[in-house]
């Protein structure tokens, strides 16, 4: 049987989490080798086994090692491992603490468990996912990326659609996508360029050159 291409190694301090985020990973065909409340024995196993993506809970600590300490010597030991922050916190502070360590990804633990895999997808294609947090304002997790929207291959497709004048139900035949799958990529697209509707994004589009074809 063909193994799953990517392997992940979990920091969290409780078994109940490290259970819940080993599953979801299983269901996009990532491989959890190694799951561990430890952070400094997770920095051994990531070292030993260069995963692919490492999945971290900030508040996971050892009396030398906190969880953004994690976070920096884990990119420092294995340059190309993506690691991403899977927390309780969703205040500005903490979520500017784990980029500016090195995480390519930031979820809330009050994120849906679809949202959870949409930001280990995106990790490896480069960007960087906020899940909106339940209470408060999205503003708080955009605000750090007003210059740099950091817009998927597909969030900007639809971006372009959408401000070219097409609906969801229609965006969702020519992608063949699911009309929810584009409500969420258009959440993520708003949350991004920290927009309120489809007309201000559709705005954003044509200010920044995204429909030179289509602009008159």
């Amino acid at each position: 049987m063909e193994s799953p291409s990517k392997t992940a190694v979990l920091l969290d301090p409780y078994p109940i989490w490290l259970h819940a985020i080993s599953s979801l990973l299983s269901r996009i065909d990532i491989d959890v080798i190694h799951t561990t409340r430890s952070p400094i024995e997770a920095l051994d196993l990531v070292e030993r086994s260069s995963p692919d993506v490492v999945v971290a809970e900030l508040s996971a600590a050892d009396d030398d090692l906190d969880g953004i300490g994690f976070v920096r010597q884990a990119r420092a030991r294995v340059p190309g491992v993506k690691v991403i922050v899977f927390s309780g916190y969703d205040d500005r502070q903490h979520i500017e603490a784990a980029l500016g360590a090195g995480a390519v990804a930031y979820v809330v633990k009050t994120a849906d468990p679809q949202d959870f895999a949409s930001a280990v997808r995106q990790a490896f294609d480069h960007s960087i996912y906020f899940p909106a947090p339940r209470t408060g304002s999205p503003a708080t997790v955009s605000a750090p990326l007003r210059e740099s929207p950091g817009l998927t291959g597909r969030e900007t497709e639809i971006l372009k659609l959408v401000a070219e004048g097409y609906t969801n139900a229609q965006l969702a035949r020519m992608l063949w996508l699911t009309e929810q799958t584009v409500k969420f990529h258009l959440s993520n697209v708003y949350r991004k360029l920290d927009v309120a509707n489809r007309t201000e994004a559709g705005r954003w589009a044509q200010m920044h050159g995204l429909l030179n074809d289509a602009a008159a």
